[in-house]
């Protein structure tokens, strides 16, 4: 790109370099040149495509031509109705994830949980979302990771929830006391033999991913303990992978608890609700 190429063309000639490593290059581009300016994606959409091409995009469209995911390099992700801070060491949150808040809504209806807790939090995904919608509420989250648990901080903090929450590290349900109205639960659920894209293997982290042979190992050890940390009216809401419906829901079912299937938005079963 020449000192005197326009965003627009520059965000052209970026989106066909990219089609090579993404599903979604004109996103990813207009993302990366929206961090190079310092604005948002609106604002440069709207005003700034006949600026020149910002100082730093070339630099960032070849960190993303190497599979480096976008939300690591801009350093933050949009999850439901907050942004959040990413990166190396966690998972990126996703679009799909998006159905648990759905469900949990859809059933609460009305009225709000007051306590909720998030297994394998990650950088506060699900449950910051979650406290965003239902800003009476308290929540819990727990991880394996440091890591990840130092974003979730820096994100509570960010969101003006740290007052709200308690960030724990933890194996999934081990030790943790007490009933919750809303259960929600992100685990991995990836097969160790199943192919995976680059951009995901290659930079996020494989305890967040894999879950044994058929991708379940971590579901068998947290619906087991359900019964014990629901209210009597409380949900949970798992993610799934769109092949594991009929498993998560027989594991649920087997713990004594009714169970139902919510759909992504793509039509793919992606959450299954306990309780």
């Amino acid at each position: 790109m020449g000192e005197a190429t326009t965003l627009r063309r520059a965000l052209t000639q970026a989106t066909q370099r990219i089609a090579t490593v993404s599903d979604t290059p004109r996103l990813d581009a207009e993302l990366l040149a929206a961090y190079a300016l310092g604005c948002s994606r609106e604002t440069m959409l709207l005003a700034r495509l006949d600026d020149l091409a910002p100082a730093g995009f070339e630099m960032l469209v070849e960190r993303r031509l190497t599979h480096e995911p976008v939300a690591y390099i801009i350093g933050s992700r949009a999850f439901w109705t907050i942004d959040l801070l990413v990166g190396p060491g966690v998972l990126v949150p996703r679009a799909d994830s998006e159905t648990l808040i759905e469900a949990a809504v859809d059933d609460f209806g009305g009225r709000a949980p007051a306590c909720i807790l998030d297994l394998g939090t990650g950088p506060g995904t699900l449950l910051l979302a979650a406290l965003a919608e239902w800003p009476a509420a308290t929540g819990l989250g727990v991880d394996a990771s440091a890591q990840a648990l130092d974003y979730a901080r820096r994100n509570g903090e960010a969101l003006g929830m740290a007052g709200r929450v308690t960030w724990a590290l933890g194996n999934w349900t081990a030790g943790i006391d007490g009933r919750f109205d809303l259960i929600l639960a992100n685990p991995p659920y990836i097969g160790t033999g199943e192919v995976l894209p680059q951009e995901v293997t290659g930079h996020e982290p494989a305890g967040a991913l894999f879950a044994g042979a058929d991708g379940l190992d971590d579901y068998r050890r947290i619906i087991p303990d359900l019964p014990r940390l629901l209210n009597p009216d409380g949900i949970a809401a798992i993610e799934i992978g769109h092949e594991q419906g009929d498993a998560v829901l027989a594991l649920v079912e087997a713990a004594g608890l009714p169970a139902r299937l919510v759909r992504d938005l793509g039509g793919r079963p992606r959450c299954v609700v306990a309780g």
